[in-house]
C-alpha cells in the first residue's frame, strides 16, 4: 500500500484516558476488536459510535450491545433525510441509487430510529442537524424535518443530541431555540468560530474538537477551542475521516486522538493530562455513562 493509504504510527500514550466522542467504525479497516485494543493501548479507552443511516444505527446499537467500552448514538445524517424523501438517483451513498420515498419514508425510518434511541446502550441521538455544503435547497426541508423529529425523540428517551453543522451555523441554533435543546447537546466535529463558540458556551452545549483543529487554515476553529469553558470541551476522530496533522489524508482511527488532544492542549496553555481528566469527565457526563 502506498504511504497515503498506510494507517499512521501509534502517538505516546495518554496517561490519563480518554474517550473517542464521535468514530465510525463500521466505516475503518479491520475489526471493531482491533480498533478498540490499538486505542486501548495509547490511552483512549471509550468510543462513541455513531450512526448515519438505518443500517449504521442499527450497528451502532449491535456493536455498543456487544462491547462495555463502546457507546451507540443512532440517527439519519442530515444528508440521509433528502435521499429517502427525494431520492438518490446517482448512489452517492452507502446505500446506492434510491427511488424517492416522500415525507411517510421519511416517518418509516424516523420510527426506527425512536425504536433504537430507546436502548439503554444507545447513549444519543445523531448526527443530526443540518448540512448546506452537499444539499441544496430544494433538500432543506426534509433536512429541517428530520433535524426536528430527532430533537423530539431525544428529549422524549433522555438522551443526548449529537449535532452535525456544515456551512449551516444560523439556522442550526434557530432550530434548537425553537425546539428547545435536549439538556445534553453536543456540537460534533464544532466548526464555528468564537463567537459562536461563546453562544454555545452560554446555553451549555459541548463542543467537540476533531482532528481538523490540527489544519493550518483552521485558526478560528482554535480562536474558538481558546475561549470555550473547559468544562464543555470534548475530543473526537470522526474517523476515518478528519485524520490530525501530520497524517492529514491518510486514514483516521480512535487511537490518533493523542495527536490531537496534544495540539488541544498547547492552544489552552495547560498540561496535557489537565485537559484529558477535563475530556473523560466532560465526555461521561454528556453522553450519560
Amino acid at each position: 500500500m502506498s504511504s497515503k493509504d498506510a494507517p499512521p504510527p501509534l502517538p505516546e500514550p495518554l496517561l490519563v484516558p480518554v474517550a473517542d466522542s464521535h468514530t465510525h467504525l463500521d466505516m475503518q479497516s479491520g475489526t471493531v476488536e482491533e480498533a478498540l485494543t490499538k486505542a486501548a493501548a495509547v490511552g483512549v479507552t471509550t468510543v462513541v459510535q455513531v450512526g448515519c443511516d438505518l443500517k449504521g444505527s442499527r450497528w451502532a446499537a449491535e456493536t455498543a450491545a456487544a462491547y462495555g467500552n463502546v457507546h451507540a448514538a443512532v440517527a439519519l445524517h442530515p444528508n440521509e433525510a433528502p435521499r429517502i424523501v427525494l431520492g438518490d438517483p446517482d448512489g452517492w451513498s452507502r446505500q446506492g441509487a434510491r427511488e424517492a420515498g416522500g415525507d411517510a419514508a421519511l416517518d418509516e425510518a424516523l420510527a426506527e430510529i425512536d425504536r433504537l434511541a430507546s436502548l439503554p446502550h444507545v447513549r444519543a441521538v445523531g448526527e443530526t442537524g443540518l448540512d448546506y455544503f452537499r444539499t441544496g435547497p430544494e433538500g432543506m426541508a426534509a433536512q429541517e424535518r428530520s433535524f426536528r423529529a430527532h430533537i423530539e425523540i431525544a428529549k422524549r428517551h433522555g438522551k443526548a443530541l449529537v449535532i452535525h453543522d456544515r456551512e449551516a451555523h444560523a439556522d442550526v441554533l434557530r432550530v434548537l431555540d425553537e425546539e428547545g435543546a435536549p439538556e445534553r447537546t453536543v456540537f460534533h466535529c464544532y466548526s464555528g468560530d468564537a463567537d459562536m463558540a461563546r453562544i454555545c458556551a452560554a446555553k451549555g452545549y459541548y463542543l467537540s474538537f476533531a482532528g481538523n483543529v490540527t489544519f493550518k487554515n483552521a485558526q478560528p476553529l482554535r480562536d474558538a477551542l481558546a475561549v470555550a469553558p473547559l468544562e464543555r470541551v470534548l475530543v473526537e476522530t470522526d474517523a476515518p475521516f478528519l485524520t490530525p496533522a501530520p497524517y492529514r489524508g491518510r486514514p483516521n482511527a480512535p487511537y490518533l486522538i493523542p495527536v490531537t488532544v496534544r495540539a488541544m492542549a498547547a492552544v489552552r496553555g495547560i498540561g496535557e493530562d489537565v485537559l484529558c481528566e477535563a475530556i473523560a469527565d466532560n465526555t461521561a457526563r454528556a453522553f450519560d455513562y
